[in-house]
């Protein structure tokens, strides 16, 4: 039963497959042998530009707070088991260092120590 059901039910409507493929045709031009050139340095961003964020207040308040909250979370979930009696292993540590490192990197973000941010009217 199985070795009927895997060959093909009408056998007269099988097309046999050609002996041999057809030679496939040579290509147009050869590969190039070096690559394309790089860009010019002037046309690469330059450092002095800054970052996105550096002239966004509304961005850097969203990134901010949203790394606040996410620092506040981790450090947050680490304390849920020592809340319940269990004593602090190596892991839990780690993680309540990360969330508060999370929290404070979204501290920096928020302030801007640098001063490099300035108001649109100030120039």
């Amino acid at each position: 039963m199985g070795a009927q059901q895997s060959e093909p039910q009408d056998r007269e409507k099988v097309v046999p497959a050609p002996a041999s493929p057809a030679p496939l045709p040579a290509p147009a031009s050869p590969a190039p042998a070096s690559p394309a050139p790089l860009p010019a340095p002037e046309a690469l961003t330059s450092p002095a530009q800054g970052s996105l964020t550096a002239n966004c207040w509304s961005c850097r308040v969203l990134a901010g707070s949203g790394l606040i909250g996410a620092g506040g979370y981790v450090y947050w979930t680490a304390r849920t088991p020592m809340k319940l009696g269990y004593p602090p292993g190596p892991g839990t540590i780690t993680q309540m260092v990360v969330g508060i490192s999370i929290a404070a990197w979204g501290v920096v973000v928020l302030t801007d120590p640098k001063g490099k941010a300035k108001r649109v009217d100030e120039k």
